[in-house]
Formats: structure tokens, sequence, C-alpha cells
């Protein structure tokens, strides 16, 4: 927050230089850990979405730093499109979700677009100085979170898990976060915690293949039948978390958009589901896992049986990706616990999986989990919590050899 200060009064011009050029290096040093830590254990389409991605990274932090020409105009318009089309994305889910607090998150999405035509108007400052502006208002709200949750820390009572503060409250989710007595330490689980996922557009018959779309939210099959996927989350031999509606509910696309409510009329009753193997028998196997091996079982445990005392399925607020994301974050709570926390905190705060995951459940909050996003946020935390017993520099040396030989074939990803 003193950062935001000494950006917003923008004493000097030096003060708006030293902004930009950490910002480009930010970039650049994001879009190389990206290219030097992930690519080499990723495999075919998602090695080369990821290096598209630390490639836009580097080139932005490049043209942030020495532009070639003169760019504050461009950077403003940026700037004001990312504003006013988060803003637009927010009030639009907010419409048409309708979960708790959506008044809010419409207002946050107005006062979004407020900013981006500030910004492009060049009032009440011209674009050299809105830009530091913008970045000192993100950094002062940013500050303002981390003061809550560290007073909200102090109060904390130990058997409670972090998830049961009021901060993660607001739609609901954590309810059933887990409260447990401290027993010592855990050991470490025998078997590791599975992520299943049935992408909406790998479960549908013959889909219509629709960008993105068919990825995140639903696919359409052959025969115009909504498809949005399925996700469950599996603790071998006897704990499987799958949450699914009682009575199969077809719904085609005319009343797709009444169904994606998270009020009350669309409450449904659901089930819980025994198995991986009776779902893949009665359905399809999953075209997606992702597992882990450092979690806490007891968590787990403790969380699903709170949350299954009440089976109520809804599709945009109670549905199986929102029961897995929780259970995930349930299960991983101290999985990253040491003895030197603030090194621990450091680490954690210069990777870049940290700030991908805390985007994804940013777009999850605005709206709600989806196959498509808990697959994405699986993975995202597998690379965090899981060790990895591959060397730096073989893990650089196998990404140079890859880079000669070009993609390798194939869809799997293997799981950290």
């Amino acid at each position: 927050m003193t950062l935001a200060t000494l950006l917003a009064i923008d004493a000097s011009d030096g003060v708006t230089f030293v902004t930009r050029e950490a910002l480009g290096l930010i970039f650049i040093v994001n879009g190389l850990a990206a290219l030097l830590v992930l690519l080499g254990r990723m495999r075919g389409a998602a090695r080369s979405l990821l290096f598209l991605k630390a490639a836009a990274l580097m080139l932005l932090g490049v043209l942030i730093i020495q532009p070639p020409v003169s760019t504050e105009w461009a950077l403003a318009l940026l700037f004001g499109l990312a504003f006013a089309l988060d803003g637009i994305g927010r009030i639009a889910t907010g419409l048409v979700v309708r979960f708790a607090g959506w008044r809010t998150m419409a207002l946050i999405g107005a006062l979004e677009i407020a900013v981006a035509g500030l910004i492009i108007t060049e009032w009440p400052l011209p674009h050299n100085r809105n830009i530091p502006f913008c970045i000192a208002l993100l950094l002062a709200l940013s500050g303002w979170l981390l003061l809550r949750i560290g007073f909200m820390f102090r109060t904390l009572e130990s058997e409670a898990a972090i998830l049961a503060l009021p901060i993660f409250g607001g739609r609901g989710w954590y309810d059933n976060a887990p409260v447990m007595i401290d027993t010592g330490d855990e050991p470490a689980p025998d078997q590791p915690m599975i992520v299943h996922v049935w992408t909406p557009v790998g479960s549908a018959y013959a889909p219509e293949r629709r960008l993105l779309v068919d990825r995140y939210v639903a696919a359409v099959d052959g025969h115009g039948v909504i498809s949005t996927g399925h996700a469950a989350l599996e603790m071998p031999p006897d704990l499987y978390i799958s949450h699914y509606p009682a009575m199969e509910v077809e719904r085609s696309s005319s009343d797709f958009i009444a169904s994606l409510r998270a009020t009350g009329e669309n409450d449904l009753k659901g089930r819980f589901q025994p198995s991986y193997a009776y779902e893949s028998d009665w359905w399809c196997p999953a075209d997606q896992n992702v597992e882990f091996r450092n979690y806490s079982p007891r968590r787990l445990r403790v969380f699903w049986a709170g949350y299954k005392q009440d089976d109520t399925y809804n599709l945009t607020n109670r549905n199986c990706s929102v029961v897995v994301a929780q259970a995930l974050d349930a299960a991983l709570e101290g999985s990253l616990a040491s003895r030197f926390p603030w090194l621990r905190l450091l680490r954690l705060l210069s990777n870049p999986d940290i700030w991908v995951a805390a985007m994804i459940r940013t777009r999850a909050h605005s709206a709600t989990w989806t196959p498509g996003l808990v697959l994405d946020y699986a993975r995202t935390l597998a690379r965090i919590v899981e060790q990895s017993d591959v060397a730096w520099s073989t893990r650089l040396l196998g990404f140079l050899k890859r880079g000669r030989h070009g993609p390798i074939d194939g869809n799997e990803v293997r799981p950290a």
C-alpha cells in the first residue's frame, strides 16, 4: 500500500520509468520461468499452448521496456480494453448466474468500465500518468486484501481451516471447511489422490466444436443436447467424491440459459456416485486425470463427511466441479508447511503458477467452477505442491532438446 501511494503521487518522472522497467522485467521473468520450468514437464497440445503463452509474456515485457515506437496511447488503449472487457464479463455473468453477491460483482464490473473510460479519455490524468495510477490502484487493493487476511489470521482458531475465514464465505462454498483437533503430524498418504475430469467436448457424442466454449463451458452434441462435462475426485480405496443430479437432466440450447441461475428454483435433488469404476461403466472413462501425492487424507475425509450431509445439486452453485475444487483446497491446505515459512512464502510468490491458480479461482468465483476450470486448477496446483524429482539442469536440457526436435505427439498431459 505504501508503494501504491508513491506510484499514485508520482512525484517524479523517475518513478514512472522504474514502474515501466519493473513491469517489463516481471513479464519477461514469468515467460522465462514458464519455458524453463514447465515446458519440460508437459507434452502435446498443452505444451504448444504454454509455449505461446510464454512467448507472449516475454514479447510484452520487451515492448514495455523498449518500445519500438511511442506506445503511450497503445498501452492506455490496452489497459482500458482489459478493464472494459473484464467489467462487461463480470456484469454479464452476474446477471445470468445471479449467485449470492452478484450485485456487488456487477458493481465492480461497472467501476471497471468507468476506469476504462477515464483511461481512454485522459481524464483526470494524461496517458503517461494513468497507467501508474491503475497499477497503484491494483497494488492498493492487493495490500488491503493482505491486511484483512493478516488480521483474520490473528483470530483464527488452530482447529479451523483457513477456508473458514469470512473472506472465503461469499458464495457459501466453504461452509464445510474442515474443523479438526490437532493430533500431531499426519503420516504420508499411501495412495494418490486423483482428480478425474470428463471435459464437455470429450464426453459429448459427435460434438459441434466451438473454440474455448466447449473446453470451459459446454459442448453441443450431434443431437443438439448440451453436455457440460463432469468432475470427480478419488482417494483409493474407499473415498470417492462425485456429485450428480438424482435424475438425468438433458438441456437443450433454448432452456440452458435459464438453468444457469444459482437460485433456489434451479435446485435439484442430487446423488453421490459410489466409485470411479461404477461411473466409468455407467457413462465413460474420464478423458483427463491429475494425481496428487502430497495432500492430507484426514482433511479430505473431514470435508467430505460434512459436505455429503446435503445432496442438493445446483448447476452453477453446487455442482460436481464446485465440490471437487472445494475438496482440493481442503486436502492441500498445509501441504507445503515448512520450518522456514517466510522463505516458503517468498518462493511461492515468485512462482508463476500461484498467480495462474489465483486467476482461475477469480474466474470461477465470478461465475462458477466448470470441469475445464477444475482441470486447469488441478494441473496448476499439482505443479505447485508436488515435489519434482528432476533436477533444474536436467529439465533445462530436456527443454532445449525438445525445442530442437519440435513438439511431441499426443494429447496426454502428465500430472506433476
